[in-house]
């Protein structure tokens, strides 16, 4: 994508879930329309499912065991940033997870580590079987 380079590492947990947030909503998007045509009322449907907080938590929850280290603390620099806001219809638990996620989507995106990203959001929809039945 030819990112001008910057140091992720500067940047604060709220920044990296900020634009983690839209890149994996990206993800999502792409993943639901590469399932085939269908209503795009149901492609929203389908999506907006698979981004709201209880189910970044379970995405999650599915690729824990995959994480290095390193993305562990993005993670958990994430998941324990103090935001001002939550989600509607989320726990306080899955809002904070969710948070974390998209800090580590936001993280490995900056540093351009984009074949990891895409294994792990990948990974962890197959092992949620969250695009069974997207048709």
């Amino acid at each position: 994508m030819k990112l001008e380079p910057v140091d992720a590492q500067s940047y604060s947990p709220l920044v990296l879930a900020y634009i983690g947030d839209a890149v994996y909503e990206v993800m999502i998007r792409t993943k639901v329309i590469n399932r085939g045509s269908m209503q795009v009322n149901k492609m929203h449907k389908h999506s907006s499912e698979l981004v709201k907080a209880g189910a970044q938590a379970a995405l999650f929850k599915a690729i824990e065991e995959e994480l290095t280290e390193e993305e562990h603390s993005v993670y958990r620099r994430g998941r324990n940033a103090k935001s001002f806001t939550m989600a509607k219809n989320a726990t306080m638990i899955d809002y904070r997870m969710a948070t974390g996620l998209e800090a580590l989507v936001g993280w490995l995106f900056l540093t351009e580590r984009f074949d990891r990203l895409a294994e792990l959001v990948s990974m962890g929809l197959e092992r949620l079987g969250a695009l069974d039945g997207a048709k």
